[in-house]
């Protein structure tokens, strides 16, 4: 082959090349989508300060903050109501002045909750 057909084909087969390199969507772009399909799990702590057959009701745990505020500038105590179906597992008996780690998903505005480990008051 002529030095020219060489060149010739070498310079095709790189814009080729460039070209398919160009065609391929960045890897951000698909994982951005599996993120968001997926459901983001969530976590709580507290005390419990209600139970129903199909839901329970924890006091937030106050949040340390850096800063020394007086009693009276503190907010009142948070609390959060959590929906038990079939899927939810349970470790220890849910009851009114236990303690409670959640794990919790938001479902159309409702906390379901997947899973709780329910553990004595201290005392």
């Amino acid at each position: 082959m002529k030095n020219g057909t060489r060149f010739f084909l070498a310079a095709m087969f790189s814009v080729i090349l460039i070209t398919a390199a160009w065609a391929v969507p960045p890897a951000t772009h698909i994982t951005n989508v599996i993120v968001q399909d997926t459901p983001q799990t969530q976590s709580a702590s507290g005390t419990i300060s209600a139970v129903d057959k199909a839901s329970f009701t924890i006091t937030l745990a106050p949040m340390k903050s850096a800063s020394v505020t007086t009693v009276a500038q503190q907010d009142p105590p948070k609390s959060m109501t959590f929906v038990v179906d079939k899927n939810t597992t349970i470790e220890g008996k849910l009851a009114v002045g236990a303690n409670a780690d959640v794990t919790y998903r938001d479902d159309n505005g409702s906390h379901v909750a997947i899973g709780v480990r329910v553990t004595p008051p201290q005392s």
